[in-house]
């Protein structure tokens, strides 16, 4: 439903996204993470068609973002960052002229309009002024006028931005039960939303597509986690020693005791062997279990592997004047 490829933004001198490359397919519920000022908003206001690329192409719903941008805004709903809204209207009047401008006719207009209304949780506000409503209500009845033609794709910049902690609940939840109809692409800044609605992420950095991750694989690169009390080095090295270790560090130091945070091979289990083995050296194991790899540490670690600077620092090193470029990696949902 969405397809870029090497999409690239300049604003005169200013690179605001870089060749950028991914694909999101109907049906999927996509999120797309970045720090502040790595090109979501740009990259979005580009699949809109609100912005002209400098270079590459986008297709959404089929249709090429430069050359067919009134298709592609008949097959889209759009929830800016900062909702643009006509404040001297009343909610329902400023939803029913909207449906008028995104074509919807007469009886299914009033139709859309109660089901938005409802979804949105604005009926009660539906006859106050727009100026009138506080910034949560005005996220919502921005929220209304992107489904209010049932686009088939959803393209969410912030969508929970200036909510309360139960409005962003019913807000997930709505996001939830529309992916189930619709195709969502949506960027925030908050990772336990993106693992409550997504199948899919993509973390953008610095402009580029640092990798694609798939929220349900997240987990599935678990670090064991290993207290003992004994000699400090001793015991890292009989941990390397292991059969099946492929990494061993020092998470942190107490008192007479060392926490080591160690990786296995194809996530083996090991802590029977572990186990074994601290106790065949005579010292004590104060504890041994799975710490998760959440979103966060696989956020942290795309940041850290396309961090430019660090690409300079690289460059400068090899005797290379030139940015090294990265390749782009890519672990699909079935498969930034």
């Amino acid at each position: 439903m969405i397809s870029v490829q090497n999409l690239s933004k300049y604003f005169g001198p200013i690179m605001a996204i870089d060749r950028v490359s991914f694909e999101v397919e109907r049906g999927e519920v996509v999120g797309f993470l970045g720090p502040n000022g790595a090109g979501k908003t740009t990259t979005m206001r580009i699949l809109t068609s609100y912005l002209p690329a400098t270079s590459g192409t986008a297709k959404v719903a089929g249709f090429d973002v430069m050359t067919e941008s009134m298709d592609v805004r008949r097959n889209i709903g759009y929830l800016p960052e900062s909702v643009p809204l006509y404040s001297e209207m009343r909610v329902e009047e400023y939803l029913d002229y909207r449906a008028k401008l995104k074509g919807v006719g007469r009886v299914q207009r009033a139709k859309r309009l109660e089901y938005c209304l409802e979804r949105c949780r604005i009926r009660e506000v539906r006859r106050r002024l727009i100026g009138t409503l506080s910034k949560g209500y005005r996220q919502r009845v921005g929220l209304a006028d992107a489904m209010i033609h049932e686009p088939p794709i959803l393209i969410l910049d912030e969508p929970t931005v200036g909510l309360d902690p139960i409005q962003i609940r019913e807000t997930l939840a709505l996001i939830s039960e529309l992916g189930e109809s619709h195709t969502i692409f949506l960027s925030t800044h908050i990772l336990s939303e993106v693992e409550a609605v997504c199948e899919r992420v993509i973390i953008v950095n610095a402009g580029r597509i640092g990798t694609i991750k798939s929220i349900v694989d997240v987990d599935t690169k678990s670090v064991l986690i290993v207290e003992i009390r004994g000699p400090a080095d001793d015991a890292l090295a009989a941990l390397k020693a292991l059969d099946g270790v492929t990494q061993v560090t020092v998470d942190s130091k107490g008192s007479g005791s060392v926490v080591f945070a160690v990786n296995t091979k194809d996530n083996r289990d090991l802590r029977d062997k572990i186990a074994a083995m601290v106790i065949e050296k005579g010292w004590a194991l104060l504890q041994l279990g799975f710490r998760r790899r959440t979103l966060e540490d696989a956020f942290f670690e795309v940041l850290r592997e396309h961090n430019p600077l660090k690409e300079a620092i690289e460059a400068k090193t090899s005797g290379t004047t030139a940015i090294k470029e990265k390749p782009v990696t890519a672990v699909a949902a079935k498969s930034d």
